[in-house]
């Protein structure tokens, strides 16, 4: 079975915790999606369209499949199978469902120890609200009890959990359990005994040790009775042997004055506690691998409920779609429905969708307001919902997972002296040319064309027809009919256009290419036909 650990978990390692801000694409970092794809696609509200997470890991590990989809194929299959599972064995849903709303209440509680920090003083139990970091009162006590309790329950509530057959869900299960197997945990249940920075174990400590007990709370049974023994031993002293001094009025100022002292020294093994057993512990906490796939396995079953609540709100067809393990990008969807637009849009025209050798190159044409870009979006929110393993609104389908995947539109905002509009976009299709693979699914709403009508034929032309040899799954929504016609006579693409009927478009992509612009429909829609104009000028005509 193919491993389904990613090279970074879900429970940072360093002084702060990870952030879904720390999985969305940049420039310089980003996988499948880039920074202007995960943008224009409109992930992050995907994300909140299929998020149906009960805890904050479950969130992050989505949120972290959409941003940085998985595009192995094995691994794949193995997260349908087990979705496939749990919807149709409603034992061990609710069993499922059940372990996560148990846990979930004590999961900020493993974040506070691991990534608070603690100032001293009074305790106090929540976070800081004067500032940005984790911070606390206190010495860190009652974040590590309440920490590893988490853990602690995390590892034996597991034990109820029915034991599934689906590979991917075994392995889960089985690294949390592993977890109750591991020295941190151990640490984590306690008792933990210290020394010199050491830490060991009820099982590692020597019979003859120097090892001292660490108990999780500032006050501390046997340095108080030692305290207090040493007072009242002076003032016994001083009134049983030492009478000529006034012992009673010496000895009881003696007892007195330890009552002030106390608490002061108490404050001080809390500061030694933190520093010196605390801190370090919770280091080797955040650096346990173990823990950090147990905690991880816990986000990805949170994950795999989440997608299955997410299918059940899903009003219509709804499919797991077929993954396949080829060399170049497919996908082939029965009645696609655009996953946003849906929950606003009850009766969404759905359409086919179809990228496969025999239509590797997909040409839309049609007025604006037709529904061309929501196809488009459609094609690339349905091919990364399938490649998280997650539901997607249509009847059927296959796909094949993409290596990358590219959405290119418009950005009139990115303009220079030296370049211009044209240069930045053109800049853009170059980018994504030159990173695509067989394996790519690439998008080009609106390709930037130049000024001229050569200019225009030729550059689109060359950029088409190089994408075409690439192998890349691509489409290209444009006005320019002629281009259709040029490179559909080399035999090139597969032409859809949108459907008219009444003079009004029906959001059905058919077969053909559009050579009506319908401009003057698109005019009198929002009141600026040549009618409305000279309208207006009459009647400014008469005011003056």
């Amino acid at each position: 079975m193919t491993t389904i650990w990613r090279d970074k978990y879900l429970l940072s390692d360093s002084d702060q915790p990870t952030t879904m801000e720390d999985f969305r694409p940049t420039e310089t970092d980003h996988a499948a999606l880039d920074p202007k794809t995960f943008t224009a696609i409109e992930t992050e509200a995907l994300f909140h369209a299929v998020d149906f997470a009960t805890t904050d890991i479950g969130r992050l590990a989505l949120y972290r499949s959409l941003a940085r989809p998985e595009w192995d194929a094995e691994k794949l299959q193995q997260k349908q199978q087990a979705l496939r599972e749990i919807e149709s064995n409603p034992h061990l849903y609710e069993a499922l469902d059940t372990y996560i709303r148990k846990i979930a209440p004590g999961e900020k509680s493993l974040k506070y120890l691991l990534y608070g920090e603690f100032s001293g003083g009074l305790a106090t139990d929540e976070p800081s609200s004067r500032t940005d970091k984790l911070e606390f009162g206190g010495y860190g006590y009652r974040q590590f009890q309440d920490g590893t309790q988490f853990v602690v329950d995390l590892v034996e509530k597991a034990d109820d959990v029915t034991q599934p057959q689906s590979g991917y869900l075994q392995t889960l299960l089985d690294a949390i359990r592993g977890l109750g197997q591991s020295r941190i945990y151990e640490l984590m249940k306690g008792p933990v005994y210290s020394s010199g920075g050491k830490f060991k174990t009820k099982r590692e400590k020597p019979r003859l040790h120097l090892y001292s007990r660490f108990h999780p709370s500032l006050f501390k049974i046997m340095p108080a009775a030692i305290f207090f023994a040493a007072g009242y031993g002076m003032l016994f002293f001083f009134e049983n042997f030492m009478p000529q001094f006034n012992a009673s009025y010496i000895g009881y100022g003696i007892l007195a004055l330890t009552v002030p002292v106390f608490p002061i020294i108490l404050l001080a093994m809390g500061v030694s506690d933190r520093d010196s057993i605390i801190y370090p512990l919770r280091r080797l906490f955040r650096e346990s691998p173990e823990l950090a796939k147990a905690i991880e396995a816990l986000g990805l079953i949170d994950e795999l409920l989440s997608f299955h609540r997410y299918g059940e709100s899903i009003h219509g067809d709804k499919t797991l779609p077929a993954v396949l393990d080829e060399k170049q990008h497919r996908l082939l969807i029965h009645q696609a429905r655009n996953p946003l637009l849906i929950k606003h849009i009850p009766d969404y025209v759905p359409n086919d969708i179809e990228l496969d050798q025999s239509g590797r190159v997909l040409i839309i044409t049609g007025p604006n307001s037709g529904g061309k870009t929501a196809y488009c979006k459609t094609i690339a929110q349905i091919q990364l919902l399938g490649q998280i393993g997650c539901y997607i609104p249509a009847k059927h389908g296959q796909l094949a997972p993409a290596e990358h995947i590219y959405y290119q539109v418009p950005d009139p905002g990115q303009l220079s002296a030296a370049m211009g509009r044209f240069g930045h976009e053109l800049q853009r299709t170059r980018e994504i040319f030159f990173n695509s693979t067989p394996r790519s699914l690439v998008v080009l709403d609106e390709l930037s064309e130049g000024t001229t009508f050569e200019e225009k034929m030729t550059i689109s032309e060359y950029i088409l027809k190089g994408f075409h040899k690439l192998g890349a799954s691509t489409l290209l929504v444009t006005h320019n009919h002629e281009l259709c016609e040029r490179l559909q006579s080399d035999g090139i693409g597969r032409y859809l256009q949108v459907e008219f009927l009444s003079q009004a478009p029906t959001h059905r992509l058919i077969p053909g290419i559009s050579t009506v612009s319908h401009a003057d429909r698109v005019a009198s829609a929002i009141g600026f036909s040549q009618q409305d104009v000279e309208a207006h000028l009459e009647k400014q005509g008469e005011i003056s």
